[in-house]
């Protein structure tokens, strides 16, 4: 007896013999074939002297009966199993199996079908939905019902929402966010390309590939032009690479350090200092006014706060009159002095 073996959806089954009865069915590999009982196993009628020689190595007394019911097989045909004759009826009653859809017995020159351990006439092995032959058809079985393809398809399987199409069991699918695509389907929507495994960004109910996103809607640094996949600095509303974020002059990163500009073009503190700071009128070093520090202006001339003195005394001359004298100044007493 052949059986169906339990495949995924949509495949079709394959048939294998079963060793406990005669071979009535085959099975190819993607669709069902079915034979009857072969020939040499329903024997035909004896005649007197055929019988004569069949049991000729017994004594002439033995009887040549069915196994079941003891009724001579003399001029009638029988099947031969486990070595023991049968009467047609008798063999049907014993070995047949009954058809899980019309309860009937299977008779031993009717084709016949199994599956799970249920047997079928081929005639009723059918889908539940549509009532199509299932003898040749790939099927699936849902709650124990048969189910062709095509009516699994429409009852259970999910559509695709680019093309609203059904995904057939066995294809290849993409499911995000609760929806379902073919591969082919799951496309860039600026380059159109098959997104499949790679990495991808939605953007509302659009999906782009991770070259086409950082094209379209990246940001890009002020200096190199590249997109900004991620981290970077933002000055004056304008965004850079960390890396490309330095100082006009020398080139060391400014990210996370002080620094000013001049034109618009930032600058680091030193740079700043020895290019464009005015310089100390009593130590010649420059004046950068950063840090809090504070400095005094007189006419053209600038000094660090701790660096405005008397040049004869040294007294601070910070919050205190002073007096000019050409490129010195000088304290009230010192003053008075001269």
């Amino acid at each position: 007896m052949g059986s169906f073996l339990h495949l995924p959806q949509g495949h079709q089954v394959t048939l294998r013999a079963d060793p406990s009865q005669p071979s009535r069915c085959a099975l190819a590999h993607t669709s069902v074939s079915l034979s009857k009982v072969p020939t040499n196993a329903i024997l035909p009628a004896l005649s007197a002297g055929n019988a004569f020689r069949a049991l000729k190595e017994t004594t002439m007394a033995d009887r040549f009966d069915c196994d079941n019911c003891k009724e001579s097989l003399y001029g009638r045909k029988y099947i031969q199993s486990n070595d023991s004759p049968y009467c047609i009826p008798c063999y049907d009653s014993l070995f047949s199996n009954t058809c899980d859809e019309c309860k009937e017995l299977i008779g031993h020159d009717a084709r016949e079908l199994f599956y799970e351990d249920r047997h079928y006439h081929e005639h009723c092995f059918r889908c539940f939905r549509c009532d199509r032959s299932l003898a040749d058809e790939p099927f699936t079985s849902q709650d124990n019902a048969l189910l062709c393809n095509d009516c699994y398809c429409n009852e259970f399987s999910s559509k695709c929402v680019a093309c609203d199409k059904i995904v057939m069991p066995g294809t290849r699918k993409l499911e995000y966010s609760g929806s379902t695509w073919h591969e082919g389907c799951f496309i860039c929507h600026s380059c159109e390309q098959p997104i499949g495994s790679k990495s991808f960004i939605p953007d509302k109910d659009e999906h782009y590939c991770v070259p086409c996103y950082e094209e379209k809607f990246t940001p890009r640094c002020t200096r190199c032009k590249k997109a900004l996949s991620k981290g970077g600095v933002t000055y004056r509303d304008e965004p850079w690479h960390k890396e490309c974020f330095v100082c006009t002059s020398c080139e060391t990163q400014l990210a996370g350090q002080h620094f000013t500009s001049r034109d618009e073009r930032p600058y680091c503190i030193k740079c700043f200092s020895s290019l464009y700071a005015k310089k100390c009128e009593a130590c010649s070093k420059p004046i950068t006014g950063f840090g809090g520090g504070k400095y005094i202006s007189f006419e053209d001339r600038q000094w660090h706060q701790s660096c405005f003195t008397c040049s004869q005394c040294s007294v601070s001359l910070v919050g205190a009159g002073f007096f000019p004298n050409g490129d010195k100044i000088l304290c009230r007493d010192c003053n008075s002095n001269l």
